[in-house]
Protein backbone atom coordinates (compact mmCIF):
# COMPACT_ATOMS: atom_id res chain seq x y z
CA UNK A 1 0.00 0.00 0.00
CA UNK A 2 2.93 2.39 0.52
CA UNK A 3 3.86 2.31 -3.21
CA UNK A 4 0.58 3.92 -4.25
CA UNK A 5 0.69 7.14 -6.21
CA UNK A 6 -1.98 9.80 -6.51
CA UNK A 7 -3.54 11.77 -9.28
CA UNK A 8 -6.10 14.45 -8.46
CA UNK A 9 -8.94 11.97 -7.87
CA UNK A 10 -7.20 8.60 -8.08
CA UNK A 11 -4.86 6.45 -6.00
CA UNK A 12 -3.09 3.89 -8.12
CA UNK A 13 -0.35 1.29 -8.38
CA UNK A 14 -0.01 0.06 -11.98
CA UNK A 15 3.34 -1.59 -12.74
CA UNK A 16 4.27 -3.57 -15.82
CA UNK A 17 7.17 -5.76 -16.95
CA UNK A 18 7.97 -4.77 -20.53
CA UNK A 19 10.44 -6.31 -23.01
CA UNK A 20 11.14 -5.04 -26.52
CA UNK A 21 13.79 -5.71 -29.15
CA UNK A 22 15.59 -3.95 -32.01
CA UNK A 23 14.36 -4.74 -35.50
CA UNK A 24 15.48 -8.21 -36.61
CA UNK A 25 16.81 -8.70 -33.05
CA UNK A 26 20.10 -7.16 -34.13
CA UNK A 27 22.74 -7.07 -31.42
CA UNK A 28 23.40 -3.33 -31.65
CA UNK A 29 23.24 -2.01 -28.09
CA UNK A 30 26.86 -1.94 -26.95
CA UNK A 31 29.19 0.58 -25.35
CA UNK A 32 28.06 4.19 -25.25
CA UNK A 33 24.60 3.62 -26.71
CA UNK A 34 23.90 1.03 -24.00
CA UNK A 35 24.93 3.47 -21.26
CA UNK A 36 22.88 6.35 -22.64
CA UNK A 37 19.65 4.49 -23.39
CA UNK A 38 18.82 4.02 -19.70
CA UNK A 39 18.85 7.79 -19.14
CA UNK A 40 16.91 8.39 -22.35
CA UNK A 41 14.22 5.86 -21.34
CA UNK A 42 13.90 7.41 -17.87
CA UNK A 43 13.47 10.92 -19.27
CA UNK A 44 10.90 9.80 -21.85
CA UNK A 45 8.94 7.90 -19.19
CA UNK A 46 8.98 10.99 -16.96
CA UNK A 47 7.47 13.02 -19.81
CA UNK A 48 4.49 10.64 -19.75
CA UNK A 49 4.25 10.88 -15.93
CA UNK A 50 5.59 7.32 -15.68
CA UNK A 51 8.57 5.96 -13.76
CA UNK A 52 11.01 3.17 -14.63
CA UNK A 53 11.44 1.15 -11.43
CA UNK A 54 14.09 -1.26 -12.79
CA UNK A 55 15.66 -1.84 -16.15
CA UNK A 56 18.29 -3.66 -18.14
CA UNK A 57 19.62 -3.00 -21.64
CA UNK A 58 21.08 -6.12 -23.26
CA UNK A 59 22.75 -6.18 -26.69
CA UNK A 60 19.55 -7.46 -28.32
CA UNK A 61 16.67 -6.55 -25.99
CA UNK A 62 15.45 -4.19 -23.27
CA UNK A 63 13.75 -5.20 -20.00
CA UNK A 64 12.01 -2.69 -17.76
CA UNK A 65 9.60 -2.55 -14.86
CA UNK A 66 7.61 0.61 -15.43
CA UNK A 67 4.93 2.34 -13.38
CA UNK A 68 2.29 3.94 -15.65
CA UNK A 69 -0.62 6.09 -14.39
CA UNK A 70 -4.09 4.81 -15.31
CA UNK A 71 -4.80 7.84 -17.49
CA UNK A 72 -2.31 6.45 -20.06
CA UNK A 73 -2.47 3.09 -21.77
CA UNK A 74 0.59 0.86 -21.83
CA UNK A 75 0.59 1.10 -25.64
CA UNK A 76 0.71 4.92 -25.52
CA UNK A 77 3.67 5.05 -23.16
CA UNK A 78 5.70 2.23 -24.71
CA UNK A 79 4.99 3.54 -28.22
CA UNK A 80 6.16 6.99 -27.14
CA UNK A 81 9.34 5.62 -25.52
CA UNK A 82 10.21 3.44 -28.53
CA UNK A 83 9.45 6.17 -31.07
CA UNK A 84 11.33 8.99 -29.37
CA UNK A 85 14.30 6.78 -28.45
CA UNK A 86 14.55 5.66 -32.11
CA UNK A 87 14.73 9.32 -33.14
CA UNK A 88 17.40 9.94 -30.49
CA UNK A 89 19.45 6.97 -31.76
CA UNK A 90 19.12 8.12 -35.40
CA UNK A 91 20.23 11.66 -34.53
CA UNK A 92 23.06 10.69 -32.20
CA UNK A 93 24.50 7.56 -33.81
CA UNK A 94 23.32 7.50 -37.43
CA UNK A 95 23.99 11.17 -38.20
CA UNK A 96 20.39 11.90 -39.22
CA UNK A 97 19.11 15.40 -38.48
CA UNK A 98 15.59 15.24 -39.94
CA UNK A 99 13.32 13.18 -42.21
CA UNK A 100 12.89 10.03 -40.18
CA UNK A 101 10.36 8.56 -42.62
CA UNK A 102 10.99 4.84 -42.85
CA UNK A 103 13.55 4.85 -40.04
CA UNK A 104 12.83 1.97 -37.72
CA UNK A 105 15.15 0.92 -34.94
CA UNK A 106 12.76 -1.10 -32.77
CA UNK A 107 10.68 -4.09 -33.85
CA UNK A 108 6.92 -3.45 -33.98
CA UNK A 109 5.73 -5.37 -30.94
CA UNK A 110 6.65 -5.80 -27.32
CA UNK A 111 5.97 -8.11 -24.39
CA UNK A 112 4.03 -6.77 -21.41
CA UNK A 113 2.88 -8.36 -18.19
CA UNK A 114 1.37 -6.85 -15.07
CA UNK A 115 3.70 -7.05 -12.09
CA UNK A 116 1.19 -7.65 -9.31
CA UNK A 117 2.49 -9.06 -6.05
CA UNK A 118 5.65 -10.58 -7.61
CA UNK A 119 7.24 -7.15 -8.01
CA UNK A 120 10.44 -7.89 -6.10
CA UNK A 121 10.98 -11.16 -7.96
CA UNK A 122 10.51 -9.47 -11.32
CA UNK A 123 12.80 -6.54 -10.42
CA UNK A 124 15.48 -9.00 -9.31
CA UNK A 125 15.10 -10.95 -12.58
CA UNK A 126 15.43 -7.75 -14.66
CA UNK A 127 18.53 -6.65 -12.75
CA UNK A 128 20.13 -10.10 -13.02
CA UNK A 129 19.78 -9.98 -16.81
CA UNK A 130 22.88 -7.78 -17.09
CA UNK A 131 25.01 -10.22 -15.10
CA UNK A 132 23.73 -13.11 -17.24
CA UNK A 133 24.45 -11.19 -20.45
CA UNK A 134 28.04 -10.52 -19.28
CA UNK A 135 28.50 -14.20 -18.43
CA UNK A 136 27.26 -15.29 -21.87
CA UNK A 137 29.49 -12.71 -23.56
CA UNK A 138 32.52 -14.05 -21.67
CA UNK A 139 31.67 -17.57 -22.84
CA UNK A 140 31.56 -16.37 -26.47
CA UNK A 141 35.03 -14.86 -26.17
CA UNK A 142 36.56 -18.24 -25.27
Amino acid sequence: MDDMTSLSHTRWECKYHVVFIPKYRRQVMYGQIRKELGKVFMELARQKESRIEAGSVAPDHVHMVISIPPKYSVAQVIGYIKGKSAIYIARTYAGKKKNFTGEQFWARGYYVSTVGKDEEKIKKYVQEQQAEDKRIEQMRLY
